[in-house]
């Protein structure tokens, strides 16, 4: 018991760089959560952008934070699906018989997601400033936005692990992906909610990616954050908390 207590950032470690391996050999992933966001990101500048009315500031840079956060939701439905398979093949079974913190397991595959996420974010960002996007914003702001894009990738990383540990099926495991990539579609990711109808913009204006976005976006163009910010923080972390609760509970009987 000592052992897994004093060892387990070590454990977890490990466990993060059998992950990491998992990600980095799978194709799959790495188109999914990077190159299709970027594609996506590409499609909307060059070929809707000129349609898409957002005031005067380039479309990209408007754009880029809708893109972030797609980017994060593309990524959900890989930890359920890698969380299903260590389950099915009792891999999950095999290191629980190991003197190794018990919980180190799944949240090698918490970090795995957040570290792959980091890092297609960061591509993305670079090729938004390829395409001319430019920001006004300061170190403070920068890492404000970082902190925000952790606590959403947190929060939905557990969210699909609650997906992964308790399904039947590969399509049970992969199949709460699907509501979430809704989420971006309907909010301010790529318009203002005023151009839309009623009911949608109601719903689009008080669901969690709106408020990230909205926050996102007024720090990098320097601008005062007032209540989003606040709103998006207890979005995130309202939804982590409850997901972690209840995917441990999953967990201990796994």
């Amino acid at each position: 018991m000592e052992t897994t207590r004093n060892y387990f950032f070590t454990d977890m470690g490990v466990m993060l760089g059998r992950s990491m391996r998992h990600v980095t050999r799978s194709a799959d992933t790495i188109i999914t959560v990077t190159i299709m966001p970027i594609a996506l990101m590409l499609v909307f500048v060059y070929v809707l952008g000129g349609a898409i009315k957002t005031g005067p500031d380039n479309y990209v840079n408007y754009l880029l934070p809708g893109i972030l956060i797609i980017a994060i939701a593309n990524s959900i439905g890989y930890v359920s699906f890698r969380l299903f398979n260590d389950v099915q093949r009792g891999i999950f079974e095999r290191f629980h018989s190991m003197p190794i913190a018990r919980s180190a397991a799944i949240w090698g595959h918490i970090m795995t997601s957040l570290v792959s996420n980091l890092i297609s974010l960061a591509v993305i960002v670079i090729v938004a400033l390829i395409m001319g996007f430019r920001s006004p914003a300061g170190i403070l702001s920068w890492l404000a936005i970082v902190g925000i894009l952790i606590l959403f990738a947190l929060a939905l990383a557990w969210v699909a692990a609650i997906a992964g540990l308790s399904a039947k099926s590969v399509d049970g495991a992969t199949v709460i992906a699907y509501p979430i990539h809704f989420l971006p579609l309907i909010s301010s990711a790529f318009v203002p909610t005023e151009t839309m109808p009623g009911p949608v913009r109601a719903f689009a204006e008080n669901q969690p990616v709106t408020s990230i976005v909205e926050t996102i976006r007024a720090l990098l163009s320097n601008q005062p954050v007032g209540h989003d910010i606040w709103i998006a923080l207890v979005w995130c972390l309202g939804i982590m908390v409850v997901a972690y609760f209840f995917a441990m509970r999953v967990y201990k009987r796994v």
